[in-house]
């Protein structure tokens, strides 16, 4: 047997084999985990030039592989006006005045990161944002992406007022004469797009090393981008910039891309995703980089109605609207492509949200299995933030993964004020059915949608166990049976994400044989109260037998 590069010892190892962790040290060699075994058993493995790393009753795991991000985007807009870090209206106005002040010669205020719950209705104004940036266009995305705040001049210079329609995927907020009042959703924020500034090859290639470097200081060894290619947020062809990374020897994380289905352009744009998979499985190696997943968007979000529901939003007086949100696609239509993506070996995954877009989404994977039989291109559905109870069983039935982004799953402001009130009066009971979805047998990946969110695991982790924000006082969202065990969150974190990455074989498990892709906590995460699993933080975290992050004080 082949001697040991490193060793870890003198600590707990979560293998994800067993149902907890274990006393045992792990040796190291070529990349790839050597053997598991007592001190005897993997001492004898060990030359003087063998790295020795003392656990010292720390948590050593799989890394963790997010199934649902945007790092590109998220790096790009830590560049730019960065509102994420604000909790109010007035914050969020001076953070763009002073980014608008330090930057004068820039021709648009450009970021992203304002929470819909600080302002009334979610919907700030076009004249909060004149008052600090009046000479320059100002543009800037949600927390959630899925609508934007614009000051008058870039809606003038857009060319978008009061006689402007609304565009079937989206709305524009309007004053009382018509005129926009300064928030936008959804495909609303595309009648922009022919004026201001996308993101240049440099920025993205910035911003995806910054965002690397975050990932790995949570011990995410892998993930999943939710959308590359030439996406509808201007960020310019985002696979070109993986590749770069790639051949620089620049990317040390795996990566599954996802390609962006373009709504607006049908079936006929297959033969260039196609050739695109086909282009860098050629050119990479397929254990960093793969794109044989196309993202296809089914609905929109609920806090602004646009997610696509069974039952009609309610009003603010609680009566029945005409709205159910916002199906991207026809239904036929939506079963059509994905059964041809099925066929051509290509893995779908869903934005579905709402319990409508489920439906669909779900429908699509049957049709799809019934017209080409059953496949391993591992299928996914994220966010699932109301599932029908007739589509609950339906996930492991169709072989269909629910991607969870846990760190949603509790009761805060955006959900409780924007979300809830306008909704069924039953719509709370039924949110995010994590442990019934794992009761089904359903396949479970995890993942956090950065920017959207936060991307740390831990914190997810907490939140699908206790179902309450973490640190926060208000009683956990929803029954007892949507909870999650801790070993379920894990594993969806780590092997349920290497499943729908397909690098199941390799990475997800610590078992001889997989790659050395690890993740060191600074505590046994099953020897706490479950009430403290937030405080919980990575040390250290390495890629195929490399140290590639060390927290300083650890």
């Amino acid at each position: 047997m082949a001697s040991a590069e490193t060793i870890f010892e003198n600590g707990w190892i979560y293998t994800g084999e067993d149902e907890r962790p274990v006393r045992t040290n792990v040796a190291v060699a070529d990349g790839r985990v050597l053997a598991l075994g007592d001190g005897a058993e993997v001492s004898v493995l060990a030359t003087g030039a063998t790295r020795r790393v003392d656990l010292n009753g720390r948590l050593l795991i799989p890394g963790f592989q997010d199934g649902h991000i945007h790092p590109i985007m998220a790096g790009v807009e830590h560049l730019q006006c960065d509102l994420t870090e604000t909790t109010t209206a007035e914050e969020a106005v001076s953070v763009v005045r002073r980014y608008a002040e330090s930057h004068p010669d820039e021709p648009w205020i450009l970021g992203a990161g304002w929470s819909m719950d600080c302002f009334p209705g979610g919907t700030p104004t076009r004249q909060m944002l004149d008052a600090v940036v009046s000479d320059r266009p100002v543009f800037v995305h949600n927390r959630d992406h899925h609508g934007a705040w614009a000051n008058t001049k870039a809606f003038e210079l857009a060319g978008i007022g009061a006689g402007t329609p609304d565009p079937d995927s989206g709305r524009i907020e309007r004053e009382a004469d018509g005129y926009p009042a300064g928030t936008v959703h959804e495909g609303a924020m595309g009648l922009f797009d022919h004026v201001h500034p996308g993101t240049s090859p440099e920025q993205a290639y910035e911003g995806l090393l910054w965002a690397q470097e975050l990932m790995l200081s949570y011990g995410i060894t892998a993930w999943q981008d939710a959308l590359v290619g030439i996406s509808p947020s201007g960020s310019g062809d985002t696979l070109e910039t993986y590749i770069k990374a790639f051949d620089a020897g620049d990317l040390k994380v795996r990566v599954r891309a996802a390609q962006w289905w373009d709504r607006s352009a049908g079936r006929g744009q297959l033969d260039e995703i196609l050739a695109r998979r086909d282009r860098v499985a050629g050119a990479c190696d397929p254990l960093r980089l793969s794109a044989a997943t196309v993202k296809v968007m089914v609905d929109g979000v609920a806090e602004n109605y646009t997610a696509a529901m069974h039952a009609p939003y309610r009003d603010s007086h609680g009566h029945h609207t005409d709205n159910h949100g916002i199906e991207f696609f026809d239904p036929a239509e939506l079963r059509e492509f994905v059964t041809d993506l099925d066929a051509n070996g290509i893995q779908v995954h869903f934005h579905a949200l709402g319990d409508r877009a489920v439906t669909d989404a779900l429908d699509a994977v049957e049709q799809a299995r019934s017209t080409n039989g059953p496949s391993d291109n591992r299928h996914h559905l994220a966010h699932l933030q109301l599932v029908r109870a007739a589509d609950v069983p339906r996930f492991a039935a169709l072989g269909a993964t629910a991607n969870l982004q846990a760190l949603w799953a509790c009761h805060e402001d955006q959900l409780d004020e924007l979300t809830l009130p306008f909704l069924e009066a039953d719509a709370e009971e039924r949110h995010y059915p994590f442990g019934e979805l794992a009761a089904t047998g359903a396949h479970l990946a995890a993942g956090s949608d950065w920017a959207v969110s936060s991307p740390n695991p831990v914190l997810a982790i907490h939140v699908a166990v206790n179902r309450v924000e973490p640190g926060g006082a208000l009683p956990p969202l929803g029954p007892e049976q949507h909870k999650l065990t801790l070993k379920q969150i894990l594993d969806a974190y780590t092997q349920g994400t290497a499943w729908i990455n397909h690098l199941d074989t390799d990475t997800g498990i610590i078992r001889p044989g997989a790659l050395a892709d690890l993740a060191i906590l600074d505590r046994n995460l099953f020897d706490i109260p479950v009430e403290e699993l937030h405080t919980a933080r990575v040390d250290e975290t390495w890629i195929a037998g490399e140290r590639v992050f060390a927290r300083a004080d650890s």
